[in-house]
């Protein structure tokens, strides 16, 4: 048997809503970037799932074809050594023209086949419907879809529809190319159920093999879902299926942690949370790795499953996890090796796909709306140009048989494998509160310790205590110092406590942060905020290490009318800022590696010591809040800025970067806009000059950041609405 084969894709979905067609190839800037096959072609795929879309291609009227998009990047594929496996209809139906439902649809995707073939001779491996079973229920039986129905006869018709298309396309293909391959894709999961519903996941167990099993002309009287359909008036056109089957040469088992379900009779346990589409109300149907204790089937038993059943070669061919950086790359390692033991079972396992090459957009909504909710891919996507992330690393090393970068962290457990997964309605005991953060029983504060730890300093301060929070959160190892254990601005306490620890790399949130303070006392803003960084940056500089410390927007003097960006020049007002241009100058010629986070002006649900806190507070309590009306910053939401840098860390990215909340509002507005996400009056608010206050250092006017490198955090409203969600509605204290 050959080596297991890396593949990959990148989502390209055409969907349609109304009378709306959602193109993921458009939102991910695909469409319009053909230099992307070279950088997927350098992960070393062998093959690449690759569209040429009859939506696409002809939208508007039956054989009025355009290739020119695809002729162009066919013929780089071909170029590139690339094996594609072209996709005719991925999630849709069809051109404008057509529907799931219709009689045209499998005669009109035909034609569409035909033609591509006619065009790509060489073409070997083919998918002509991506997941019919699963794009049948979205449409027809969930009405998410086109043709927004809700009805089971719907269901089955769109079912066998797609079923006949596959069949037909592939007769299609193969009068052009005798030796092309059907790669049928679709969704494989399991249905676990409370006890009452045990004949509803029987049924669904039997329903999750129909697309491969009508393909292999096995839904014949004796088949479980036989009599269901065809009481239906089905009969005939599963005989006719059967009669002339289209069996799959590989067996495309898309597989991701939702994938294994739970119906559960107790609706009420389940919050938000309504009841299924197909059930009648009867039951809710969600994430099993959220709500069954114990282990799951998994993907290694699934695919055991699939070869004992068809004993056809099979492919994972979508593999995806839309979570942090460890965490996505910890389920492709794991799917991996459940690939690679289920060969060593015998199993003729082909590939593993790394999907979502350049990510996905709205899939948390089932792109049924255009909201811009972006899962990033191997690739991120969020500054234009794809930019490689840890995926990226893990899928060169896995191809070479290299140990992965950051090995140690993806051998541990995924949130899917710890306790914490499980909703409260499941868990036999209350789940980790996130907003609380335990105090360290010494003088450091460690989790995970079995990898060499991320270290990080400032333990007494709001974004040294995030990090341990959220490190601790996303299973990543951590030690948290205080100046006892690592004394920055001693240059052998930053030595041994390097040396104790033998850190994966250092992120310091240490340092003077009062920007008043640093006027009266500049000296010791110095130490603090310049000698201290670049102690750290040459040590890690000197072990070979990461070293992330942060900037602000305190560099600038605010008189560039817009959004500074990475590359503005500096030109601070107030001592704070000019130890931190200092600082970054000194830390980034010391250490060319290393990471530099301006920020700006940030707030946190879990410290009392910021500004959110005190409006909030003031404005429960029915007290006027003062804010000044003409200084304007970005104020930036701790978590997502401690999560982004932890990705940018894991990324190996270096220099200079801006996180920051998109938007750009003054300290009023600020709090005018706490007030109103929390129903309080933003009259309270007392707009002011920031000269009336008569602080001892100046502050910019306007020190709003963006990034020349896309926007990585939320925008200020949905930071400020998960703040008032995760503050504590009356105590102080409960911070």
């Amino acid at each position: 048997m050959q080596d297991l084969q890396l593949w990959g894709g990148c989502e390209y979905t055409v969907n349609r809503v109304g009378d709306r067609f959602f193109d993921q190839s458009i939102r991910s800037g695909h469409h319009d970037r053909i230099g992307d096959l070279e950088l997927f072609a350098d992960l070393g795929l062998h093959a690449l799932r690759y569209p040429v879309l009859w939506e696409r291609v002809s939208p508007h009227h039956p054989g009025q074809n355009d290739f020119g998009w695809s002729d162009e990047r066919m013929a780089e594929i071909r170029r590139l050594g690339l094996q594609p496996i072209v996709g005719l209809v991925h999630h849709g139906s069809g051109s404008v023209y057509t529907s799931l439902i219709a009689d045209s649809f499998a005669p009109g995707l035909a034609a569409h086949a035909r033609a591509t073939a006619e065009r790509y001779p060489w073409v070997q491996d083919w998918t002509p419907v991506n997941e019919p079973l699963t794009t049948a229920r979205f449409s027809c039986l969930y009405g998410h879809w086109y043709p927004h129905l809700q009805e089971e006869d719907a269901c089955w018709l769109a079912l066998l529809n797609q079923i006949d298309a596959t069949r037909a396309a592939m007769r299609e293909i193969r009068r052009v190319n005798p030796a092309a391959r059907l790669v049928q894709t679709e969704d494989l999961g399991f249905c676990h159920a409370t006890p009452p519903l045990t004949r509803e996941a029987t049924f669904e167990n039997a329903r999750r093999w129909l697309t491969w099993d009508l393909l292999c002309g096995s839904v014949v009287p004796g088949h479980p879902m036989w009599a269901r359909l065809a009481e239906r008036g089905f009969g005939p056109r599963l005989r006719a299926i059967a009669d002339d089957p289209c069996p799959p040469d590989v067996l495309g088992v898309n597989h991701y942690l939702t994938s294994e379900r739970l119906i559960d009779h107790r609706i009420t346990r389940y919050p938000g949370v309504g009841p299924s589409a197909e059930s009648g109300g009867r039951y809710v149907n969600v994430e099993a790795v959220r709500t069954v204790p114990g282990a799951l089937v998994g993907i290694e038993a699934l695919l055991m499953q699939a070869w004992n059943r068809y004993g056809r070669p099979i492919a994972i061919t979508e593999c995806h996890n839309g979570c942090t950086r460890e965490e996505q790359a910890r389920w492709f390692l794991q799917v991996w090796r459940a690939a690679q033991r289920a060969r060593a079972q015998g199993a003729r396992v082909e590939a593993v796909t790394a999907w979502s090459l350049l990510g996905a957009y709205d899939w948390d909504r089932l792109v049924m709306t255009d909201a811009g909710r972006y899962e990033c891919g191997v690739f991120d996507m969020r500054a234009g140009s794809p930019r490689p992330t840890v995926m990226a690393a893990l899928l060169r090393a896995l191809v070479r048989g290299d140990r992965p970068l950051h090995a140690a962290i993806l051998d541990m457990p995924g949130w899917w494998d710890s306790d914490r997964r499980l909703w409260p309605c499941a868990s036999p005991a209350p789940p980790s509160c996130p907003a609380a953060v335990a105090e360290p029983a010494s003088d450091l504060a460690c989790a995970q310790m079995d990898a060499r730890p991320i270290l990080v300093t400032g333990k007494s301060g709001t974004l040294g205590r995030m990090f341990a929070q959220l490190c601790d959160m996303r299973g990543l190892p951590f030690a948290l110092t205080d100046r006892q254990v690592l004394a920055i601005h001693d240059a052998d306490s930053v030595a041994a406590a390097l040396d104790r620890f033998e850190p994966a790399a250092v992120i310091n949130t240490a340092g003077l942060v009062d920007i008043d303070r640093a006027e009266a006392e500049p000296e010791l803003c110095f130490a603090a905020n310049v000698e201290g960084p670049a102690n750290l940056a040459r040590a890690c500089r000197d072990r070979g290490i990461g070293f992330v410390t942060f900037s602000s927007d305190q560099v600038f003097d605010g008189a560039k009318g817009s959004a500074y960006v990475e590359g503005d020049s500096t030109s601070p007002l107030n001592t704070y800022g000019r130890s931190k241009a200092e600082a970054e100058r000194c830390v980034l010629d010391i250490n060319p590696e290393a990471l530099v986070i301006r920020t700006a002006a940030f707030f946190s649900p879990h410290d009392v010591h910021n500004f959110a806190v005190h409006a909030v507070e003031a404005l429960r309590a029915g007290r006027s809040f003062t804010a000044t009306q003409d200084n304007f910053v970005s104020p930036t939401y701790v978590p997502d800025l401690v999560n982004a840098t932890l990705d940018l860390l894991l990324d190996g990215e270096s220099g200079i970067r801006h996180l920051a909340t998109r938007g750009r509002l003054s300290w009023a507005e600020f709090a005018r806009r706490i007030a109103m996400g929390a129903g309080l009056d933003p009259e309270l608010v007392d707009p002011v000059e920031a000269a009336s206050l008569s602080l001892p250092a100046e502050r910019p006017a306007d020190a709003a950041l963006a990034s020349e490198h896309g926007q990585l955090l939320a925008g200020i409203d949905d930071a400020i609405g998960r703040f008032l969600r995760d503050y504590p509605a009356s105590a102080r204290q409960a911070c």
